[in-house]
């Protein structure tokens, strides 16, 4: 055969040279789709239902103007725009893992997502600092964290979330409009390799990871220490008429702990690992399939801190408990005792009006009674968090 091409001087039929490339590895978690679509589903439901509920008490039933209120609008607003990327997710697992409307619209949705997620973790943390500085202040640490912009004297919430969303935006915009690898338009939200291209957001996300783990270490020192304060006041002072509660409350502070742990911990311990496989050319199609298996999962834990952070509204503020219970109906408050301490007692980060003719203390009559030793028989003055 190859005589007789050279004798007719046709060349002969080329033949594809061989290659060493392997086919790209198909990203398709078959198996999560249903469960990821309905999960998503039931967060997206209870999450803006609990947070829109949360922003309406804050917005036009709370009397107060203290820098938590500030604070818990905030987390509540991040809450309402990471949920409104989950439709999104929704439809793209129940429509079989197919991306529809184009990179940039995947890109704008997904940075949505992880920027919001983030913004709630700092206001947690942010929170928690709050508190802590609250009770080791005193009365007058609200006056002394204010800030001088522009020649006036701002509260420091409104500076620190003002920051923190101008800070975000920033951080978004390059995220966008970098270009990405680009291996299969139609799908979204899943594992890819990074090249060139890749390299400066794989460095940013690590640098995130490093950010999560410096805030955790902060929300644990706050906790404790805000913990070990009520616990100990409580066991010097039990004669205080509410020796009882400052127990419950530092039971709160470690359960505010717990979910925030229990939310962002996987994904931000498995994260460098998710870094990792996008960077090396592994060819192992198993291993990246249950890399990116395992991302969606602690990625679904992360977004249901949306639906939590309700309940930590309704530990931490006193305004939201009365609000939640009193549209209940008075008679559930009647039938549990739990429910009728949550409409008559505030937490540790509400204060209340002196002119209520019963004195209840919270974390910062605490941090008083311990620092001014009072004497057993005195009550510290009443200055708690609406």
């Amino acid at each position: 055969m190859t005589s007789f091409f050279s004798t007719t001087g046709v060349p002969p039929p080329s033949t594809p040279a061989p290659t060493n490339q392997t086919p790209p590895c198909a990203m398709d978690d078959l198996n999560l789709r249903l469960p990821l679509a309905i999960m998503y589903s039931l967060f997206f439901i209870s999450g803006l239902v609990g947070n829109l509920a949360a922003l309406w008490v804050f917005l036009f039933l709370r009397s107060g103007r203290n820098s938590m209120r500030v604070f818990l609008i905030n987390c509540a607003v991040a809450d309402l725009v990471l949920l409104a990327c989950l439709p999104f997710r929704i439809f793209y697992h129940a429509n079989g893992n197919q991306w529809l409307m184009g990179s940039l619209a995947c890109k704008v949705v997904g940075n949505l997502f992880y920027m919001n997620m983030y913004i709630s973790i700092m206001l947690l943390a942010l929170i928690s600092l709050h508190r802590y500085l609250k009770l080791r202040g005193g009365g007058k640490a609200g006056q002394r964290m204010r800030v001088t912009l522009w020649g006036r004297r701002c509260p420091f919430s409104w500076v620190a979330c003002g920051t923190l969303w101008c800070l975000s935006l920033v951080a978004l915009v390059p995220m966008i409009v970098t270009a990405e690898d680009k291996e299969n338009s139609n799908q979204c939200f899943h594992f890819r390799r990074r090249s060139s291209n890749g390299k400066g957001k794989a460095a940013f996300n690590a640098l995130l990871v490093l950010f999560f783990w410096l805030v955790f270490a902060t929300m644990v020192f706050c906790y404790v220490k805000i913990a070990s304060l009520l616990l100990r006041v409580s066991r010097e002072r039990p004669d205080l008429p509410n020796a009882l509660r400052y127990q419950r409350s530092a039971k709160k502070s470690f359960f505010v702990l717990f979910l925030f742990i229990v939310c962002f911990g996987p994904y931000h311990a498995f994260r460098p690992f998710y870094i990792f496989y996008q960077m090396i050319h592994a060819e192992n199609c198993t291993t990246l399939q249950m890399v990116d298996q395992t991302n969606e999962v602690v990625l679904l834990l992360s977004a249901f801190n949306s639906c939590l952070d309700p309940v930590m509204y309704f530990l931490l503020s006193g305004s939201v408990r009365r609000a939640t219970l009193q549209t209940l109906g008075h008679q559930l408050g009647k039938r549990f005792l739990f429910v009728q301490e949550g409409i008559s007692n505030s937490s540790t980060t509400e204060f209340r009006r002196s002119s209520l003719p019963t004195i209840v203390l919270n974390t910062t009559s605490v941090a008083q009674s311990t620092l001014r030793r009072t004497s057993p028989k005195k009550a510290p003055p009443v200055n708690e968090m609406k």
